[in-house]
């Protein structure tokens, strides 16, 4: 995966574009319909008489109609997901969002269906909170081969808790021995958001007991991202940091906006670094419902390629904070040569 130096902000100052309300309502209510309806109904015939599903089963009801199955709601699910259209599938995700809290019962049933399973650890990453993250540390022993363990270690980005953090070391440090290198990415994702002072020791020291070269690429720039942003907060215009969304956005993804410190060599050091090319627009914006959670679509654009984002932030004392990052799809630019990580190691 080719990735843009480090994490930018909300540069571009762009509108944000909100998911259309009827969209979500509509994809919510299938959603939570689509999963009630899934589970085998108790009959309230009076005793005695053929129960009403019996009697579908054995060949329909006095029109006619075929009985409906009791797994099409998974189906159905399953084929938003799956859409060529990708917007079905994170229309349906900010639906779920934009549900909140109340739907976690529902999404801990979805995790037992392999259709819907990583949609349930997704959103439930995506909401958080006690309960949701209990759920998701199930899935560290989950025999499935989904790796759906990725949404547990990059929901514990908001907690600076010690043996959050210890966690998520343990997995890096065992990357070499890991199949599936986005479970260790999000581990090394969930670093990204933290300004803890004692982070860029811990993550020398990660750097030395791997092996795979990818993932030591990771760490670097998460290295990089967390002092860079570090300073950045120091200074005025970053103590103003959580303001706004935006502005949170902005922070997060600073190091990939601002220009690299001038090489004394380099005889465009006296001239002052030039700015990158570099976007950042919010292009969706989904709010939970007590309006402190939200989850934004972001791109992230530079000359050869675009990166999408999923933000996850939280509104703490007045300011937002972004508390996940999730990674997703890339799309390099015709005829543009990618800087970066080689094509076998993208």
């Amino acid at each position: 995966m080719h990735e843009v130096k480090g994490i930018t902000n909300l540069a571009s100052r762009g509108w944000l574009k909100r998911v259309p309300q009827s969209l979500l309502l509509a994809a919510c209510c299938l959603f939570f319909v689509a999963l009630g309806m899934a589970r085998p109904q108790r009959s309230s015939s009076p005793s005695g008489n053929v129960p009403q599903a019996q009697a579908l089963e054995k060949g329909g009801d006095e029109q006619g109609e075929a009985p409906l199955r009791n797994d099409w709601a998974a189906e159905l699910l399953d084929g938003i997901l799956s859409a060529p259209n990708a917007e079905a599938a994170d229309s349906l995700v900010r639906a779920v969002f934009a549900a909140g809290r109340d739907v976690i019962p529902q999404l801990a049933e979805a995790l037992k269906d392999d259709r819907t399973a990583e949609l349930a650890a997704q959103s439930l990453a995506f909401i958080g909170g006690p309960e949701a993250l209990q759920i998701l540390w199930k899935l560290q022993e989950d025999k499935r081969d989904l790796n759906l363990r990725r949404f547990y270690y990059g929901a514990l980005a908001e907690y600076d808790a010690a043996q959050a953090t210890q966690t998520l070391f343990e997995v890096i440090n065992k990357s070499d021995s890991e199949p599936d290198r986005t479970v260790t990415e999000a581990a090394i994702l969930a670093l990204t958001v933290r300004t803890d002072p004692k982070l860029p020791g811990m993550i020398r020291e990660a750097e030395k007991k791997v092996n795979d070269v990818v993932i030591h690429d990771d760490l670097e720039n998460a290295l990089d991202v967390i002092q860079i942003r570090a300073k950045y907060l120091l200074t005025p215009e970053g103590k103003k940091a959580g303001g706004s969304v935006d502005a949170a956005v902005h922070t997060y993804f600073i190091p990939a906006l601002q220009a690299p410190p001038p090489s004394p060599s380099d005889a465009a050091a006296h001239r002052g670094a030039a700015k990158p090319e570099v976007k950042v627009e919010v292009q969706n914006l989904t709010l939970s419902p007590d309006r402190l959670r939200a989850l934004a679509a972001v791109t992230l654009e530079d000359p050869s390629a675009v990166a999408r984002y999923d933000l996850v932030l939280q509104k703490r004392l007045g300011n937002w904070e972004v508390v996940s990052v999730w990674l997703g799809a890339e799309t390099e630019k015709p005829g543009v040569t990618p800087t970066g990580k080689p094509p076998a190691e993208k």
